[in-house]
């Protein structure tokens, strides 16, 4: 089968090294990559026909008689954010000093077809898990937007909210609970297959979910591991590419070991003292927080207000990766809307 070709074209060759490295470490030997860098080249190249399955080219080498040729996949790198840009149908504009990640995940999104036989060898599902070592941080905000922004990046995602008496429902279209009597008998047992077992009552509205249990762990006699089980069982079928656990606050045996079993933890504070300290006591509690393992985030940040993480007086255990700004029109916020937040789509591309 012929492989695809794709062109880069930018005369900025410290800038298009770091994506073509993403995508020979993404598709090597599966595409034909051609880097372009010499404006003169380029003009002679497509002086005569050219056929590209994708072309990824700067805005000062573009030009519109290049849809004359048979390109697939137009993405025009733009020097300048514009949002809300009318575009021509065949013609994908993207901001050029946005992440790598994100753009790679834009342009293989947008031009899936091509990129078709990357599905080959599917890499393993990853769990992240989202903890606060304090309550009202903003922690299932978090995580849902997350699953959101990850699913609009062309991700499957599962998220499963591990809490003991559930309420993110809230935020859901359908905010029914499971009310099936066999599906309670089964998390009981919490057999190995147990993903299996109950996978008829995923949910998906943005993003898959597992629907909130009808009372509280205690009220139906559930132990807190069977969202470990339900998540180990689920990342054994490579149904997901991600399975976003969002833990409750209690630190405790069951939370370490969700900790263990995840390839990314999320730890979500604030800036005030006390989620600070908070978070501060959780870190001198566990080891490797300074690895790649785990992201800080600070939710809810507003730079009117007094920063804690930044005070002299205040010693920190952490180093924060990013900050997610306050939502302001909160309550009238659904996941979709999270997930269009800046903030968040920073923190997901921290994960993939």
């Amino acid at each position: 089968m012929t492989r695809p070709r794709i062109i880069m074209a930018d005369e900025d060759f410290n800038y298009i090294i770091p994506l073509q490295h993403k995508f020979a470490e993404e598709f090597f030997n599966k595409i034909d990559l051609e880097i372009i860098t010499d404006r003169n080249y380029f003009l002679r190249l497509f002086s005569t026909p050219q056929q590209a399955d994708v072309l990824i080219i700067s805005e000062k080498l573009y030009d519109s008689s290049l849809q004359k040729h048979n390109i697939n996949h137009i993405f025009l790198m733009m020097e300048q954010y514009e949002e809300n840009v009318t575009a021509s149908l065949n013609i994908n504009r993207l901001f050029k000093y946005t992440s790598i990640k994100e753009i790679f995940n834009e342009i293989t999104g947008k031009s899936a077809g091509v990129f078709q036989l990357d599905r080959d060898v599917k890499k393993n599902t990853q769990i992240i898990v989202v903890y606060s070592a304090c309550g009202g941080v903003g922690k299932t905000t978090v995580a849902m937007g997350i699953s959101a922004s990850l699913t609009q990046n062309y991700k499957n995602v599962l998220y499963i909210n591990a809490d003991r008496l559930q309420t993110f429902q809230q935020r859901l279209k359908n905010q029914s609970a499971v009310t099936e009597t066999d599906v309670y008998v089964k998390l009981t047992a919490g057999r190995e297959n147990i993903y299996q077992e109950i996978k008829h009552v995923i949910r998906k509205e943005i993003f898959a979910y597992l629907p909130p249990f009808k009372a509280s762990l205690m009220a139906l006699n559930l132990s807190y591991d069977i969202f470990e089980k339900i998540a180990v069982s689920a990342k054994k079928t490579n149904d997901y590419d991600y399975i976003v656990i969002d833990a409750d606050t209690a630190f405790d045996e069951e939370k370490t070991r969700l900790f263990n079993i995840a390839d990314r933890i999320v730890i979500v504070t604030e800036q005030t003292k006390a989620s600070v300290f908070a978070t501060n006591m959780l870190v001198s509690n566990i080891n490797g927080t300074n690895s790649d393992k785990y992201i800080f985030i600070c939710n809810n940040f507003d730079k009117y207000d007094d920063n804690a993480l930044i005070a002299p007086n205040v010693q920190k255990r952490f180093t924060v990766n990013d900050y997610i700004e306050r939502f302001r029109n909160y309550d009238q916020m659904n996941c979709e809307d999270f997930a269009k937040e800046k903030g968040i789509q920073k923190m997901t591309f921290l994960i993939v």
